[in-house]
Formats: structure tokens, sequence, C-alpha cells
């Protein structure tokens, strides 16, 4: 028997028992599926899933339930996409006592306080989520193990490690890091060659370094453009942490895809953000009161409370402008998004100050969902519900278009077909 025949029959044989592993299905039945367009909800409703994604979805009168299906009874439930978070850094290190307890963390150590990060953030919803900077690459190790299984987390989309200068945002003193455009490409080529599909800039101060104003634009506008050319050119995108009119308005100019905190904005810089389609990414819990037990818990040392309280009443101010003029906004924390703060967690309170700076509770519920999609070009997969796309699908008791509050009582937890967490009544 010749190689060919030989390669024929192996084939004929992968297919028949590819065909005789049938991929799961299960069928979510008697819930209201809330329209994210703020059309009429879908009542009664039926989601098939077959395998990862949604094989259809409809009203009960007109969706059969499969014969065999595993069937989820939701009844009195609303389903929503799973929860989105853009600015998550599941290595977060503060200065402090939180410094100091993790000082010399070995790889193995940092790798495993990751992955618990990760499967607490499946319980609290969040089914995405973007790392926009990590330490040593533990992100990327952990959406490979997610990815094969071998973990449980959020889809991540990481931006590898921060790109920081001499002196600025994020780096330590005497140590020389990355200067001038030539040396800021290679470091972005760097990131994206290990496998990111965003590249972290940090152009202003920030507050958790000790030394320069959060409102000063310290990274060049040559060093700027560079890092927005070199990353374009290979499809990957540019989020830049900036607490400055100045330096966001270089940014934006440049083509920087995603603005981070935005503490000091101002209505023009804001105006140009709508006008090219810039994203905003708040991290407003961080600078609210109600995130202060956090900061307790942490240890923060004095003068980092005081760069923190610095920003607060600007920052809540530049959020509300940024509603009024329109731009586009997809929810973060820079915390982890389990982590507890006013009685739920930083995510669900991050999408409930967005209400009560302006937005609505559905504006509010598509900042965590449909618009971080749109942020990530990954609309087509992720962030509705919708026939062939991931079966991502959160339940709570109310309806959180009408009360964001909802979000604090999440019930199930479906991440590509996969239930991680279901408190539905039995």
């Amino acid at each position: 028997m010749n190689r060919f025949c030989i390669a024929i029959i192996f084939t004929c044989l992968a297919t028949l028992s590819a065909a005789g592993e049938s991929a799961p299905v299960s069928a979510i039945v008697g819930a209201t599926v809330v329209d994210l367009e703020g059309k009429s909800p879908l009542e009664n409703a039926v989601i098939v899933v077959e395998g990862e994604r949604i094989k259809a979805i409809g009203s009960a009168a007109d969706t059969a339930v499969p014969a065999g299906a595993e069937v989820v009874d939701a009844s009195g439930t609303w389903l929503i996409p799973g929860l989105m978070n853009m600015h998550v850094h599941y290595g977060l290190v503060l200065p402090g006592k939180m410094a100091a307890e993790l000082a010399g963390e070995s790889e193995a150590e940092l790798a495993l306080r990751m992955a618990a990060a990760a499967r607490a953030s499946l319980q609290a919803g969040v089914t995405t989520i973007r790392a926009p900077g990590d330490q040593r690459h533990g992100e990327l190790a952990l959406k490979k193990a997610i990815a094969k299984g071998q973990a449980h987390g959020p889809r991540i989309f990481s931006a590898g490690e921060a790109l920081a200068i001499t002196g600025g945002h994020g780096s330590k003193a005497n140590t020389t890091y990355h200067d001038g455009p030539y040396e800021l490409m290679k470091a972005a080529r760097l990131q994206i060659s290990a496998g990111a599909s965003w590249v972290k800039i940090m152009i202003s101060g920030g507050i958790a370094t000790d030394g320069g104003g959060i409102a000063e634009a310290l990274m060049t506008p040559e060093e700027i453009r560079a890092v927005v050319d070199a990353a374009h050119r290979f499809g990957a995108k540019v989020a830049a942490h900036s607490g400055s009119p100045v330096a966001t308005d270089i940014a934006v100019d440049a083509g920087v895809d995603s603005i981070e905190h935005g503490y000091f904005l101002d209505r023009k810089v804001l105006r140009k953000m709508r006008k090219n389609g810039t994203w905003l990414v708040p991290t407003i819990v961080v600078s609210q009161p109600a995130t202060q037990p956090f900061f307790e818990r942490i240890g923060s040392p004095l003068w980092y409370l005081k760069r923190r309280d610095s920003v607060g009443k600007q920052h809540w101010r530049a959020l509300q402008m940024a509603i009024e003029e329109g731009v586009n906004i997809a929810l973060g924390t820079d915390q982890l998004p389990s982590e507890p703060n006013d009685g739920t967690t930083a995510t669900v309170r991050e999408a409930q100050y967005y209400v009560e700076a302006g937005m609505t509770p559905l504006q509010a519920l598509r900042a965590a969902t449909i618009e971080p999609a749109r942020m990530l070009g990954a609309d087509d997969e992720i962030g509705s519900l919708a026939a062939g796309k991931f079966a991502d699908i959160v339940a709570v008791d109310k309806d959180p278009a009408v009360d964001i509050k909802a979000l604090r009582n999440i019930l199930l937890v479906m991440k590509g077909g996969r239930v991680y967490r279901n408190h539905l009544p039995q």
C-alpha cells in the first residue's frame, strides 16, 4: 500500500472519529434576555449552546430544545453577555505592605497568584479581560494555559509588559528604561513578538509612582508616535496611561487606541477623542471614596494615599464630561475584577459609578459588555448574545438595563458553554 492510500485511510478515520465526538449541547430556558440596543427584552427565552458557542437564541415558542440537551432552568432571571474588564493587572503590586509582602516573589508564585485571580474573575461574572501591562509575561502564559484547559479564567487580551521611560510612571529610581523613539519602537516589537495584541505606554505621571506630577506629559511626541507606528504595522493596538490633557492630546493625534484613567482630561481633548474614535477606560473606582477600604487592606503608604486623593474630584469631573461628550467608554478598574468594593466587586462598582456620573443603566451595561468587545475588535465573537458567538452568559435577578445594581447579584456564569457559577434557585 502506497503512502497516498495510507494518508487517505488516516484522514477518513480521523473524520469518522471527529463525527462520533459531538460537542456537548445545553439549553438555558425560562429567562429574559436583555436587549443591548434598547429594544424590548426577549421573554421566556431559549438559548441553545453547542460546544463553546451559541447555536440558537429565541423565544420558547420559536426555538426548540434539542433532544438530549442538558437543560438549565433560569426562570425568573435576566440574561446578559459575560462582563468585561479592560484594565486588569493579575500580577498587581502596589506600594506599601502589599509590595513588601510580595518582594522576591518567584515566577512560580506569581503564576499561581495570577491563576487564582483569574478563577475569581469568572466567579465575579467577568469572562473577558484586557491586561494593559503585567509582570514577566505571566498573563501571556496564563492565556495559553486557559486556552489549553489547564487553567480557568477569562479570555485574555494582553499588552505584555508596559513600556516605561526613565524617571516616568512605572519606573524605579536609578534604573534605566526605554528612552527615545528607537528604543521604544524596539521595545514595542519585543512585546508583540512575545504574543501581545496591545502595547501599553506610560505617557504621563501616575498615582503609584512617587515623583513627577500626575498631570505632567512625560513621554515626548516623537516617542509616542514611534510606538503607535510600530504597533499598528503589526496589527496591534496601543493603550496609553495618561492623566494629562496635554499628553492625551498628543496621543490622540498620534493614533493611540485607548486612554487609560484620564484623571485630568478637559472638554477640548475629550471632544477630540470622540471625533477620532479614541477609547477611554476610566478606572474611576481607584480614585473614589468606596475604594478606601482596599487601600487600607494593602497598607498603602501616606504619599500614595495623598496622590490618590489629589485626583479624585478632577477624575470624577473628567468622567462626567466624557459621558456628556459621547466619548467611547469601555469599563476597566485597575483592580482585580473580583476585588471587594462597597459591598460588591470592583467591576460592578465601576459600572455603578458610570450611572452616578451620568450614563443610563443601559449605557453602563454596554460599557461592560459590547463596547469593550468593539474596542478589542472582537465584537463578532463576544460582547452580545447571538447565534455563532461564544456562549459567555451571565444571569442576574433583575434587569440591569433598568437598574445597574442588579449586577450585584450574579446567579449564573457561563464562559464558552461551561458553567462556572450556578446559584440559580433549585
